[in-house]
This record gives C-alpha cells, sequence and structure tokens, in this order.
C-alpha cells in the first residue's frame, strides 16, 4: 500500500505539470475509416442492389484514438496503477454487450450483462465511460433494455434487481421505478409523447405501462399463444403508435397498436431462413422496415412494414458480419443498424443504403 501510495502521489505531480495534452479529445473511430469504398461489405453482394453496408464495430477504449496515436495522459497512468497492483492492466472492453440506444447527444449507449455497467461511447467528448450504479448504494447486476428517458438520460431495466434504472445524462442515478411490481424486466421502450414507459416484464408474460413518476398505469397482455398475449416476452420497440413486442417463446414479434385496432403478428415458428426459433431484439428504421434478431440461428432478419420476410444478415462466425449469440438491435436517426454480438463482444454497426424495401416484398 505505501508503494501504491508513493506512485499515486508521483503521478499527481507529473500529470498536474502537464495536464494541458489531455484537453486534445481522442477521436472516436468504427474500425471503417480507412477501408477503400469499394473494399467494404455488402448485403445483399452484386451484382443485386445493395442495401446494407459493414460500417464498423464498437468493442471498448481501442475505439478511441488520440492525434498523437496514443491515449489520454491521465487514462494511461490510472492503467499503469492498475498493472502494478494486479499485475496486468486490463482494457476497459465489452463482454457480454445486450441492447443499447444513441442518444440525442450522439452517444452510442450499451447495456453489458456480464460487465454489470451502461458503456457510453461518447463520440462528441471522445472518450469511453463505464455507468455501474443502477441506485445511488447499489450496482447493476444484470441491465439489459435500455431507453431515452426525458432530460436526456436513460431507463435502465435489470433482469436481477427487477427494477428499472433512473440515470441522468451524466450516469447519475434518479429514484428507480418499478420495485415489488417487477418480477423480470427485460426490454424498455419510451413513449415520449405520452410520456409512458414500456416494460416488458418475461417472468409475467405481460407488457407493463409506467408514467414518468413511476406509477403502474397500465397492463398489456397475460400468459398464452393468441393474438395479444405473451409467453416470456423479452424485447421492445415503439414506431409511430405501435408496440413491437418480441413475444420469445411463442417465436414471433406481435405489433400492437397504441390506439386501437388488431394486433398484427410478424414470423412464425420454423426451420427455414426467415423463420423464428429465439428471436430477441427488435427494431424498426425510418422507412418502416422491421429488425429482429434471430439468436438461436445467429441471424438478423429484415422484414418490410407489412411483415413480409426481406433478407437476412450475419450467421455463427467470428469475422466481420458474423455473429454469435446476437441479442439487441438498435436505430439511429442516419439509419445505422446496432447489433449486439453478446458472445463476441462488440457492437457491429450496418449503413442501411435504403429504397426498394415494399417492392422486394
Amino acid at each position: 500500500m505505501r508503494r501504491l501510495a508513493a506512485l499515486v502521489v508521483l503521478g499527481t505531480a507529473i500529470l498536474s505539470s502537464g495536464c494541458a495534452n489531455d484537453i486534445v479529445a481522442a477521436a472516436m473511430r468504427y474500425g471503417i475509416e480507412d477501408a477503400p469504398e469499394g473494399k467494404r461489405l455488402l448485403w445483399p453482394q452484386p451484382p443485386e442492389v445493395p442495401r446494407y453496408m459493414f460500417a464498423g464495430q464498437l468493442t471498448g477504449e481501442a475505439n478511441f484514438v488520440r492525434p498523437d496515436g496514443g491515449g489520454s495522459r491521465i487514462g494511461n497512468f490510472l492503467r499503469w496503477i492498475a498493472g502494478v497492483v494486479s499485475g496486468e492492466a486490463q482494457p476497459v472492453v465489452l463482454q457480454r454487450p445486450q441492447s443499447g440506444l444513441v442518444d440525442a447527444a450522439g452517444r452510442v449507449l450499451v447495456t453489458d450483462v456480464s460487465r454489470q455497467a451502461v458503456f457510453v461511447f461518447d463520440e462528441p467528448a471522445g472518450r469511453l465511460l463505464v455507468w455501474e450504479r443502477a441506485e445511488e448504494r447499489r450496482g447493476f447486476v444484470a441491465p439489459s433494455g435500455i431507453a431515452v428517458a426525458p432530460e436526456g438520460g436513460v431507463w435502465v431495466a435489470d433482469a436481477q434487481l427487477a427494477l428499472i434504472a433512473h440515470l441522468d445524462k451524466d450516469g447519475n442515478p434518479l429514484p428507480a421505478i418499478g420495485k415489488g411490481v417487477l418480477k423480470r424486466p427485460t426490454g424498455v421502450a419510451w413513449d415520449s409523447v405520452g410520456q409512458r414507459l414500456f416494460v416488458a416484464d418475461a417472468y409475467a408474460h405481460e407488457v407493463k405501462v409506467f408514467d414518468a413518476a413511476g406509477k403502474l398505469i397500465d397492463t398489456i397482455g397475460r400468459r398464452g399463444d393468441s393474438p395479444g398475449e405473451f409467453n416470456f416476452p423479452s424485447h421492445l420497440a415503439l414506431s409511430g403508435d405501435e408496440l413491437y413486442v418480441t413475444d420469445t417463446m411463442n417465436s414471433r414479434v406481435q405489433v400492437i397498436p397504441l390506439t386501437g385496432g388488431e394486433t398484427r403478428v410478424i414470423g412464425e415458428r420454423g426451420l427455414y431462413v426467415g423463420n423464428l426459433v429465439r428471436p430477441k431484439g427488435v427494431a424498426v428504421d425510418g422507412e418502416g422496415n422491421v429488425y429482429v434478431v434471430e439468436s438461436y440461428y445467429d441471424n438478423l432478419l429484415v422484414f418490410n412494414r407489412k411483415g413480409e420476410f426481406l433478407m437476412p444478415i450475419g450467421g455463427l462466425g467470428l469475422g466481420t458480419g458474423k455473429f454469435y449469440l446476437p441479442a439487441g438491435v438498435w436505430i439511429d436517426s442516419r439509419n445505422r443498424v446496432f447489433i449486439a454480438d453478446m458472445f463476441n463482444g462488440r457492437v457491429t454497426v450496418f449503413q442501411f443504403l435504403g429504397g426498394g424495401a415494399e417492392s422486394e416484398g
């Protein structure tokens, strides 16, 4: 301990004399910037018209590069201290990413169930943050679903703690909701217009609805396999006035109109490409295409707004464009598609190139 204290004092003195160098922000890179345009991976491959292009991946601190090629002085020093204490400096990397979002500030937030934290890839600030606290005095245990909350914050479902953590824009815990009401929350979706939070409660086989203050105001569904019934719902997405629910053990996605009308079903159980076995993440892009993660077969399946199957992306593997038990999927305002490639410990990014989805159905 004396040795460590001496190192900290020495390092503080060194850093205080040259901290101006840390003002220069790191550049966040997706690992694709230097690839020639003609070399980028496309789906489907020519001569068919490409609809998606590989746009990089996120793994952790390796995505942040400083102009001089090094890390920050403070960051490097702290990692050196960790190496002295433990014998080996550990990089900050994703371990088992679950789900994510891109907020209004352009930050990519990713939940990681193994790291028990939320990773914040802050591109505007050029830094990686790790938020570990679900509440003031309690850390995350099994963070899964995440959704934008009012005033730049986020809601985070912790399946093991059986609550929805509420963090402000800086990651500071606010009062959590759902305690004593939720059994195993997994997916979340925030309705900014109606000021409602939808929560997929997997063990209760229903979707619970809370107001912004955390009061339970409604429940949707019950256990079963008829339209409007669920069997371990897991992920949620909102598009317009429709709620998309991954009805995992019924091997389908249900589309529930929030203003009234009949529930629609996307996908069906089967053994062919385009069928569903263990669907997880669900998302909808700006043109109405629906993305469903088929975790059992390690695919991202693309459907049009009518629910007609268009194409798969992926397959089991470690290489670019392959997945190993993927989990969540989300879309940003630029129609980039992010997939939490869970057991590959990364987030894979595709750019939707647009066009032709309806006609191809």
